[in-house]
């Protein structure tokens, strides 16, 4: 009799996936609606100097936003956390009827629970630890979460904000370098689309639509715009 080996893959990158989504999705429209709504009243070597400033302030705007975000899920972790071990030894009546309910609430028994909830009390921290996911679900965060996640951001912009800017830095005449940022920008946008759908679950083409639609958009906003004052 042959077993077969089950082996479930599962992706556990989200919050890396995150990162990278913010910062692209960012990257990717700012700039270029930057550069187009720039096209239509300065030169080349405006429009790249602009662009870069944007970039850098960007990314370091996003970073830290990224490095806060991360704090602050730590800082609430650890919150919750204290208060669920203040709560085991101070009101454990009442921790043990909310263990019972969410038992109960997958169906176990009393009688079924009971033998689980004797096993909680006799090792407090894995108590804690199963309070924190089932009752408040929370997990703990990784302690070197906020740099991970502000270098991820930050690195993720520069590179988005990157694509339509480059046409900028080849020629001097902007409205060429329009049309190649555009095209760029469009390509860039929908490739990018794709993937995070395909990370994300989503469906990989209407995320990919739906991401060169909002970044076309709000080019095209900048533009109008800035040609509307000219």
């Amino acid at each position: 009799m042959s077993t077969h080996h089950h082996e479930e893959k599962h992706f556990r990158s989200s919050d890396s996936v995150r990162d990278v989504v913010i910062g692209m999705a960012d990257g990717l429209t700012v700039p270029f609606a930057l550069a187009a709504g720039l096209s239509a009243v300065a030169a080349s070597r405006v429009i790249v100097v602009a662009g870069l400033a944007e970039i850098a302030a960007g990314s370091i705007a996003m970073g830290l936003g990224g490095y806060l975000a991360a704090r602050s899920d730590s800082e609430h972790y650890r919150s919750e956390r204290h208060r669920e071990e203040t709560e085991i030894v101070e009101k454990p009546e009442a921790e043990r009827r909310e263990v019972l309910e969410i038992l109960e609430s997958y169906g176990l028994t009393r009688d079924e629970s009971q033998p689980i909830l004797n096993a909680f009390e006799a090792k407090p921290k894995v108590w804690v630890d199963w309070m924190m996911r089932f009752e408040l679900g929370l997990e703990e965060p990784d302690p070197g979460r906020a740099l991970t996640s502000a270098a991820t951001i930050a690195a993720a912009y520069i590179a988005g904000g990157l694509i339509p800017l480059a046409p900028y830095m080849i020629t001097s005449q902007a409205l060429t370098a329009l049309e190649w940022s555009v095209a760029a920008t469009v390509v860039a946008l929908a490739a990018f689309g794709y993937v995070k759908g395909r990370f994300t679950g989503a469906p990989p083409l209407r995320s990919a639509a739906q991401t060169t639609i909002i970044g076309g958009l709000a080019a095209a906003a900048a533009y109008s715009i800035a040609k509307l004052f000219s």
